[in-house]
């Protein structure tokens, strides 16, 4: 049997185990792989690839970095390379419906969310903030709109409380990937028909911004706890310390929910057990943090240099 000729599209880490599992599998042939031009990053603001340039080059795959999707020139070269499917998991730019078009079994997309949940930028990362219990990945054929494809096939997860996004991210990469591999010969063959998407209940998940990350102290603790493990790595649960004038940011990296009752944001504890801070109902006790300029470190090693009493305050 001829494999499959795929087109892929990614850009972020996320995309990564997908272009792997395809790469690797005989049914497939990846006859391109298309990535945002490289973006100057760190201080000295050098070009860097993206993660899946980076992928694309160790498996020896032709790579396209075009400005623009909707570019005619781009779509020349794409239909020349005469695809029989487009595979779409992060790439960061709207396809427009002439490329959709392109190959004759269309353009699917890994999404990381149950759809119609969560569409949009974000939705491991909202998923976690709002408490969910459970996300998962989604393959759908993609449409116009944005993640509003009717629906090929659905794997689920459970949302642990060890989880935080990054931990989350690498499952649902890998998840994708897996799902990603058996639903295209299926859907290829017609034994899977695209469902519509609900028409009720769904919701969007906002490109995060850094200001998501700062702490809210009247909220309640379960919810602040949500939004660390939600928020972390990037751009991380933020508080400031209490002092005169600019005062310096604490990110707090791990913490879990317990018992106290005080003004919200009024330090309760601290010693070697922690630094319990009372929020809007229950209380927060904060295990590691990084002081802005300085190193992520245990709450203990932090207080011996950085000396908090009960009845401080963090804003």
């Amino acid at each position: 049997m001829t494999p499959l000729r795929i087109i892929f599209f990614g850009t972020a880490e996320l995309s990564c185990a997908s272009l792997q599992a395809l790469a690797h599998a005989p049914q497939f042939h990846v006859v391109a792989v298309v990535t945002q031009p490289d973006k100057p990053k760190g201080r000295d603001l050098k070009l860097q690839p993206s993660p899946v340039k980076v992928v694309a080059g160790e498996l020896g795959l032709p790579l396209l970095q075009p400005n623009k999707a909707r570019d005619p020139g781009f779509l020349t070269e794409l239909a020349a390379l005469q695809p029989d499917l487009f595979v779409v998991v992060a790439y960061g730019q709207i396809l427009p419906q002439k490329l959709l078009d392109l190959p004759r079994h269309g353009c699917l997309n890994v999404h990381t969310s149950l759809l119609p949940h969560y569409r949009g930028a974000a939705p491991i990362q909202w998923a976690i903030a709002d408490g969910q219990a459970e996300t998962g990945v989604t393959i759908m054929k993609m449409d116009a709109g944005l993640d509003t494809g009717p629906i090929l096939s659905v794997r689920k997860t459970a949302i642990l409380a060890s989880d935080d996004s990054q931990i989350l991210h690498d499952r649902l990469a890998q998840l994708g990937a897996e799902l990603l591999v058996a639903t295209i010969p299926d859907y290829v063959a017609g034994t899977i028909l695209p469902q519509p998407q609900p028409a009720a209940g769904s919701t969007y998940a906002a490109k995060i911004k850094k200001e998501d990350g700062q702490i809210v102290w009247s909220q309640p603790a379960e919810q602040i706890w949500n939004r660390l493990r939600a928020f972390t790595p990037w751009p991380g649960a933020y508080t400031f310390l209490p002092g005169e004038g600019k005062m310096p940011l604490l990110k707090i990296w791990k913490a879990d929910v317990t018992e106290g009752v005080g003004t919200p944001g009024t330090i309760l504890t601290a010693d070697k057990t922690g630094l319990v801070i009372a929020c809007g109902s229950a209380a927060l006790r904060v295990h590691e943090v990084q002081r802005e300029g300085s190193k992520r470190m245990a709450v203990e090693s932090f207080l011996a240099g950085h000396p908090l009493q009960p009845g401080d305050r963090l804003r």
